[in-house]
């Protein structure tokens, strides 16, 4: 593994209203070619292989972590318009197909080839969560709803979350929302009672779509419109810290430039993120010494 140490400061625009962005919080690593369709988000599965949903053709896509190439895609569009997918620790496996709008469960990653277990109607579905408790969740953006899933039985919800997106389990997991519609992202304990909201000008939140919580509790959150990364200390002073930010504000294909980029995954100090209008993974790392 490559990994190149950061020693520039970021450079490019900031969004109206945002404090002077810090730095880039990890370094370019790799890159998959561009022979994906839509990317969206992205997650390392129990067989050490990471999966990435593709939309525009209703498909999973299953690669090698170490060098982003494709290893094989399942579904052959059966997953129509995907946005999400998430594993729990006993191998379950959701898969929010917006264009159906349904929320499909199945037991495993082997499962996938066939029928779902459980089938929910949930309408503009955008993001599910397989929680360590044992619960499901799904977002189902057209109706503001984020509900909490036993089986096929809804024993939670909470309303007015109209147009958001991805869930993401912190460590003491609490859920995080990315609330695109409201530009924030906004934390609930695993009963859905919200907590706070991470909403200050300071971060120039334009679109946060996908997003996932480091280790330590820091958000990385994709601001899709703004061709961002941003990592956040929500324990921060004042509405929290901006701890770094990957991208210039203008898209583009390269090192620290991307076009509309949605899925993050964090795995250790790796960063995979769906560089979704160039069709391809990158994968960011962050220095140890």
């Amino acid at each position: 593994m490559r990994i190149i140490a950061v020693t520039l400061c970021l450079l490019g625009t900031t969004p109206l209203g945002a404090q002077e962005a810090p730095g880039p919080f990890a370094a370019y690593d790799a890159a998959s070619e561009a022979i994906l369709s839509g990317p969206t988000d992205l997650e390392m599965g129990p067989d050490g292989r990471l999966y990435v949903t593709e939309r525009l053709t209703g498909e999973i896509a299953v690669m090698d972590p170490e060098s982003l190439e494709l290893i094989e895609r399942i579904g052959e569009g059966r997953f129509y318009d995907v946005q999400d997918l998430s594993f729990g620790d006993d191998g379950r496996i959701l898969v929010a197909v917006k264009g159906a709008g349904q929320y499909h469960a199945y037991p495993s990653v082997e499962a996938l080839s066939g029928l779902p277990e459980t089938v929910l109607s949930a309408p503009r579905i955008e993001g599910v969560l397989a929680h360590t408790n044992g619960l499901n969740y799904a977002m189902a953006s057209a109706i503001g709803v984020l509900a909490a899933i036993s089986g096929n039985t809804v024993t939670a919800e909470t309303q007015g979350l109209y147009g958001a997106h991805d869930l993401a389990e912190a460590p003491d997991g609490t859920i995080w929302v990315a609330d695109t519609r409201t530009r924030a992202l906004v934390q609930y304990s695993a009963d859905l009672e919200r907590l706070r909201v991470i909403d200050h000008p300071k971060f120039g939140l334009g679109s946060p779509r996908y997003l996932d919580v480091t280790d330590f509790g820091q958000l990385v959150v994709a601001d899709t419109a703004s061709d961002r990364i941003l990592m956040i200390d929500p324990d921060g002073p004042e509405g929290g810290t901006l701890l770094g930010v990957l991208g210039t504000g203008e898209a583009g294909m390269g090192p620290n430039v991307f076009d509309n980029p949605d899925g993050v995954e964090v795995v250790g100090n790796r960063f995979y993120l769906s560089d979704t209008s160039n069709n391809r993974i990158v994968r960011y790392s962050i220095v140890l010494f």
